[in-house]
């Protein structure tokens, strides 16, 4: 297993914001994302959004990973255009596939809540989706420090399925 440390995604990434698509071209390479979201208030540790909101962290992550995957089946489904008006069975199927992931992300979900068949697996696949990707959060807390209000996080944690550890990053860092 190989770890590649990519730094924050910032609001507007989709778009270029940030490292923004230097940042969802490293994403694509991986085979999973390990999530670090901070859960404790520290005011000498600055936060992108001033105050520590694991939700809104997870949230803003989440839609320019959907922004980005959104671009790409739209792209892919105008490139197939041709060969669907041709009648190219391949391409009428894989069309026929990413109309189906489409609508899920515009209504802001990951596509890796849509149920595909075999089948279809092999054509989301084959475009490489951000949001299929499997994801682990770090839940960062820090020991002697405050922890945010993780309420809503741990209900969107068990009712998304999601796996997630809690850690002190700054006593992992220390042990290593």
């Amino acid at each position: 297993i190989e770890f590649v440390d990519i730094a924050g995604l910032v609001k507007g990434a989709a778009q270029g914001e940030g490292l923004g698509n230097k940042f969802l071209s490293n994403i694509r390479e991986v085979d999973a994302i390990a999530e670090v979201v901070r859960i404790f208030e520290d005011e000498n540790i600055v936060h992108v959004s001033g105050k520590p909101n694991p939700m809104s962290d997870i949230e803003v992550i989440n839609l320019e990973l959907i922004l980005a995957d959104m671009e790409t089946v739209s792209k892919r489904i105008v490139n197939l255009g041709k060969d669907v008006r041709r009648g190219d069975k391949t391409a009428i199927f894989e069309e026929a596939v990413l109309n189906k992931v489409l609508p899920v992300l515009e209504a802001g979900k990951l596509a890796r809540t849509v149920n595909f068949v075999d089948e279809e697996i092999n054509v989301i696949k084959s475009i490489h989706l951000l949001t299929m990707k499997p994801i682990i959060y770090v839940l960062n807390a820090k020991a002697g420090s405050k922890r945010v209000d993780t309420t809503d996080l741990i209900k969107f944690l068990e009712e998304s399925g999601a796996k997630w550890v809690v850690v002190d990053a700054g006593i992992e860092q220390e042990l290593s």
